[in-house]
């Protein structure tokens, strides 16, 4: 199962969680966007996943917290206890032995990353 977990500001738009996305391996074979359960409902979000026609799933701090990444962000450590939301959410959601596709990738104006992880299908 492939996940994409994305991490964004508030003020977001689609475009530039689209280009995140794109810049981290793209949307083919994805069966889930993922991110930290207070941003699962950011309008940006719902209509990337609508026009994707996929699910969001929601994930607590809990399941984020000790990810281990290949980024690493001074904010969100201390935030989530993570290097990176993006990657953490990716491999949380796609499962127990679960691994990156690549590092987190960072749309061109800074408001939004993504990450692809890889997980068994069961």
């Amino acid at each position: 199962m492939r996940v994409a977990g994305l991490g964004f500001r508030g003020a977001a738009s689609v475009a530039a969680l689209r280009e995140a996305l794109a810049a981290a391996g793209g949307a083919d074979g994805l069966a889930a966007l993922a991110t930290l359960a207070g941003k699962a409902e950011a309008p940006a979000l719902v209509a990337l996943a609508r026009e994707l026609g996929l699910p969001v799933l929601a994930l607590p701090k809990a399941a984020l917290s000790g990810q281990p990444t290949v980024s690493a962000s001074a904010r969100i450590m201390v935030r989530l206890g993570t290097g990176s939301l993006a990657e953490a959410a990716a491999l949380a959601a796609a499962g127990p032995s679960a691994r990156l596709v690549g590092p987190r990738k960072i749309s061109a104006d800074g408001m939004a990353t993504a990450a692809i992880a890889e997980g068994r299908t069961t």
